[in-house]
């Protein structure tokens, strides 16, 4: 197994480099970029004489425009002065050192700015995992044991219809039921406290959040309900109507037993598998729109304002962090295999 690992860590090296190349020349040698942008609002606010600073140098005067010196001063404020080669190698050499520079819209650290944000993103999604997770197996469970039955029919057109509304538009139905949008005031609109929060006492603010974090929350998960309980009846329903489930109940044991003691451990297999991928996404990954809805500054907004504003660091930054947590989890995912089935080896794959 340990050459199997060390064979999928070497894989990671050129797909994590692909990835970083292609999206920096994307952003690159798109128009539009950081130098364009502050020229434009430069000009744009020059009609009153005003000067626009950076660092020391006044770099617009009226509206004369910027002359060649001016020009190369932003080129190298930007770093735009060097090869595009030479701006790629010296970007991952910081990488490799996790230092992703400082942002040019917010003139803050990525990483800073990342980790302001992480606990927002954080919140959402690891208590969606909770709830898929928690939910998603009992209720496929008994769906699978109960297959056919109205309580079967009843609970997939429930969760059927969850799956079809889109989680920004349950978002903004929760918002008109239940955040006193025309009918209910019963849950705040915005943010993850309350503004008097640091008042509180202990249970005060733990009750707080999780009364925030209800309708961002149920918006968010409830789209992936669906696709997990089904995966989990079916999984459970192939295992029940092998051979050796009716040698079990031949030999006299329990309709509980055959189901826990055999069913579930072969069963649980293709689900348990996406667990570590699920888990450690569920730490980084941002919904912009649910986010944008209920007024959370967490990582799907940074990374939609990032583009917008051509913040290469960031946008460079964050895709490189979120490209290795993924091919990391995707490498979990697999030797989680082995972990839960002892049937499956890797030897022959490190041959």
């Amino acid at each position: 197994m340990l050459v199997y690992i060390l064979k999928r860590i070497a894989l990671m090296i050129p797909t994590l480099f692909g990835v970083m190349l292609v999206t920096f020349v994307v952003t690159q040698f798109v128009p539009g970029g950081p130098v364009e942008r502050l020229i434009a609002e430069m000009e744009g606010h020059g009609k009153g004489g005003e000067a626009a600073v950076v660092g020391t140098s006044s770099l617009y005067r009226g509206g004369s425009g910027l002359d060649q010196e001016r020009m190369a001063k932003l080129q190298q404020l930007y770093g735009f002065d060097k090869p595009p080669a030479q701006r790629f190698l010296l970007m991952m050499k910081n990488y490799l050192l996790f230092d992703f520079g400082t942002s040019y819209y917010y003139h803050e650290r990525v990483a800073d700015l990342v980790i302001a944000r992480l606990p927002i993103s954080m919140s959402l999604g690891l208590w969606s995992f909770l709830i898929v997770y928690g939910v998603c197996i009992p209720l496929g469970i008994a769906k699978a044991v109960r297959d056919g039955s109205r309580f079967d029919v009843v609970t997939s057109t429930v969760i059927l219809v969850g799956y079809a509304i889109p989680g920004f538009v349950l978002g903004i139905v929760l918002i008109v039921l239940f955040g006193g949008g025309s009918f209910w005031s019963l849950f705040p609109l915005r943010g993850l406290v309350s503004d008097n929060w640091a008042e509180m006492s202990l249970v005060m603010k733990i009750l707080d959040y999780l009364w925030h974090m209800v309708l961002p929350i149920t918006a968010s998960a409830v789209g992936s309900l669906a696709v997990m309980t089904l995966l989990t009846k079916n999984s459970f329903l192939e295992e029940i109507r092998k051979q050796y489930v009716l040698t079990a109940r031949a030999k006299g044991l329990s309709e509980n037993q055959v189901l826990y003691r055999h069913v579930f451990r072969n069963a649980i297999i293709p689900i348990i598998t996406g667990f570590p991928g699920y888990f450690i996404a569920s730490f980084f990954t941002g919904s912009l729109l649910i986010e944008t809805i209920f007024s959370l500054d967490g990582m799907g907004l940074l990374a939609y304002q990032s583009v917008l504003n051509r913040d290469y660091p960031v946008v460079l930054g964050t895709l490189y962090f979120f490209t290795l947590i993924g091919l990391v989890s995707r490498l979990l995912s697999d030797l989680s295999y082995v972990l839960v089935d002892p049937r499956i080896s890797f030897r022959h794959v490190d041959s």
